[in-house]
């Protein structure tokens, strides 16, 4: 089976790893208008994975200082205005803090809570600080917040904020999706599969996978699609299987392009449709997944699907070849190139590496 990774998470194929912690996308309530227009205080900044915070055991914080300007009895007290997520969205991370903490204080609002957790577990718009974090996530989920369990679980399996805590997390990650959170039904998914955490069992995380799929959660469509192709948990269905991919795929899920664009090249599972499939393997490839660069370089060699293009296919082999992806059959292609054009070639993977290099 493919490996399947944590939301958020980079760790190849070990699952949940000690040093990690998914992204949390904060939802805002329902029926929020749009925040009200503000020149922005600061620059958004980019979220940085710093070293792993030292295992102290957490001090109590004191309470977040709320800002003099809003009331309670005004900006929240209506709580279908969501300044804070306004404030958020707009990378305005001080104005959210503040908002926060007034509201955290004021209303006991537990989606407030949520966001002072993820401000300082990021580090936006305040010092981060993980034992914070834990505290403001643990008075989410005492509060009954779905996405402040969530996080709380991935702090909890990761040791940021305090000690390793895999059996508290599995727990967190249960009430979280029992709740409907699909993010926390996908992660116990994968630890159900594992088998380390959690003694093994596809059913159950073909179950959970379906819910955070059905829920519409990429990684999880990917996932199950998965499960359907191998029959892993569930009877063997390539019908499904593809049908999950094009889901996936029109989120944006890389993996997900990648097989759905086969998929659709070879007629598998879905009527073909070669030109589709190509245009798929491109948006993949400017993805960076070396898999699609590997196939297109084959496409535009062959021109099955597309008209021959030596030189972009010579590109994309080179780049794909750059990222572990080499190919044998190519470089017996390109033997006979002209001069001319192996140089164009050349240059133009060059300029792709060297623009994509991070």
């Amino acid at each position: 089976m493919k490996c399947l990774r944590p939301i958020g998470v980079a760790l190849g194929c070990s699952m949940l790893a000690s040093g990690a912690m998914a992204q949390l996308s904060i939802t805002p309530p329902a029926q929020t208008p749009a925040a009200k227009k503000e020149a922005p205080k600061e620059a958004p900044k980019p979220k940085v994975h710093s070293p792993v915070a030292k295992k102290a055991a957490p001090k109590p914080a004191a309470m977040p200082t709320p800002s003099p300007s809003p009331s309670p009895t005004t900006a929240f007290e209506d709580p279908n205005v969501d300044l804070v997520y306004g404030a958020y969205q707009r990378g305005m991370y001080k104005t959210a803090f503040e908002l926060a903490s007034t509201r955290a204080q004021y209303n006991n609002d537990p989606k407030a809570m949520t966001m002072l957790g993820e401000l300082y577990a990021n580090g936006l718009g305040i010092k981060r600080d993980y034992a914070k974090a834990v505290q403001w996530y643990q008075r989410a989920a005492d509060a009954g917040d779905r996405e402040g369990m969530f996080a709380l679980a991935m702090l909890k399996i990761a040791g940021r904020g305090g000690p390793v805590n895999k059996d508290e997390a599995v727990k967190l990650l249960a009430s979280s999706a029992k709740l409907g959170e699909p993010k926390a039904a996908y992660n116990l998914a994968l630890l159900y599969l594992d088998g380390q955490t959690l003694p093994q069992d596809v059913k159950r995380s073909a179950e959970l996978l379906r819910m955070a799929a059905d829920a519409g959660n990429p990684e999880a469509q990917y996932a199950l699609a998965t499960f359907y192709k191998e029959g892993t948990g569930v009877p063997k269905d390539v019908e499904k299987a593809v049908r999950l991919l094009q889901a996936a795929s029109l989120a944006d899920n890389v993996d997900a392009e990648v097989e759905y664009a086969i998929a659709l090249f070879n007629g598998t599972g879905t009527p073909r449709n070669q030109p589709a499939a190509v245009a798929l393997l491109r948006k993949a490839a400017r993805q960076n997944s070396a898999i699609a660069q590997n196939r297109l370089a084959r496409v535009l060699a062959t021109g099955q699907g597309a008209p021959v293009d030596k030189i972009e296919a010579l590109k994309w082999h080179i780049v794909a070849k750059t990222a572990g992806k080499g190919d044998l059959a190519l470089d017996e292609m390109f033997a006979d190139m002209s001069p001319a054009d192996r140089a164009e070639g050349e240059d133009a993977a060059r300029k792709w590496i060297g623009s994509n290099v991070k």
